[in-house]
């Protein structure tokens, strides 16, 4: 009678093991497909390497070296922005950090960065970081792992220094050393639409790059950039992929390739090629 008991409870116990191995199956299936949108918001960047970010790091990334073109800072410059970047927010505009740090590059009021809320923005944030490096002498032959470290003092001074390949593909592609570098794919419902996503695409690269009297609208869903050359027409067209979460960008062409929110991916362009060098933006219709 024992050893039969014993048997019972030995298959309940391994009848019950069963039970618990499948449910967590399931939920780690239901977990995967509850991850979907979120994937389904990844951005790839390939430029001589591969980098993946989500919706907002891409975003951020893009105005950063956005930033830097506009104060006509080198690229090099843009990678160490970025590697710092990278470190210190994971190129997130955070709320908080260690002590009084908020934003991007983990700023400090109390260290005279300014306000919190002016750190809080990413313009202001990435252009008192390209103030503070330029007038480090001669950041330009250092590491860039030296370079970040003379503009933060931070207490890791070789942290920088693993970023540093990941935000050399960021910068090539974000300012236009390669040709339909950045993909990013758009989830089902972007933040904008319609009048209020083009006039915010019109005023947000006005502020990054300055082209406020160059962008022309085409109607209340798109509008035209001039490009002087192919480099600035690829800076113009990866920052529109990259901001295209966030400002319900649908579609983006530039010469022979187009990028469209559905494909998530750059592809040969149907109809005539373009006569003038011009970047091309159309948003999502208002619902």
């Amino acid at each position: 009678m024992w050893v039969r008991t014993r048997a019972v409870v030995a298959g309940g116990v391994v009848l019950v093991l069963l039970a618990v191995v499948g449910v967590l199956l399931v939920v780690r299936r239901l977990g995967s497909e509850l991850r979907l949108p979120l994937a389904s918001r990844t951005c790839t960047v390939q430029a001589d390497g591969r980098v993946e970010l989500d919706a907002d790091q891409m975003a951020n990334a893009a105005t950063i070296a956005a930033i830097g073109a506009k104060r006509g800072m080198p690229e090099r410059a843009v990678v160490v922005a970025l590697a710092t970047a990278y470190q210190e927010s994971g190129l997130r505009n955070l709320a908080s950090g260690d002590r009084d740090s908020v934003g991007l590059f983990q700023q400090r009021p109390s260290q005279g960065w300014g306000t919190p809320e002016k750190i809080r923005d990413p313009r202001y944030a990435a252009d008192r970081f390209y103030a503070a490096l330029k007038k480090v002498r001669g950041w330009e032959r250092m590491r860039v792992t030296d370079a970040a470290q003379r503009v933060q003092r931070s207490a890791f001074p070789e942290a920088y220094q693993k970023w540093a390949d990941e935000s050399a593909v960021l910068s090539r592609a974000l300012l236009g050393d390669a040709t339909g570098a950045v993909a990013c794919t758009v989830g089902r419902t972007p933040v904008m639409r319609g009048e209020a996503a083009a006039a915010a695409l019109t005023r947000n690269l006005a502020l990054d790059w300055g082209l406020a009297s160059s962008a022309v609208p085409v109607e209340v869903t798109g509008f035209t950039l001039a490009a002087t050359d192919q480099r600035n027409g690829w800076r113009y067209a990866h920052w529109l992929v990259s901001h295209a979460q966030d400002h319900g960008v649908k579609r983006v062409r530039f010469g022979d390739l187009e990028w469209t929110a559905r494909d998530g991916t750059w592809s040969a362009a149907g109809g005539d090629p373009q006569a003038t060098p011009q970047v091309v933006a159309e948003v999502f219709a208002a619902s």
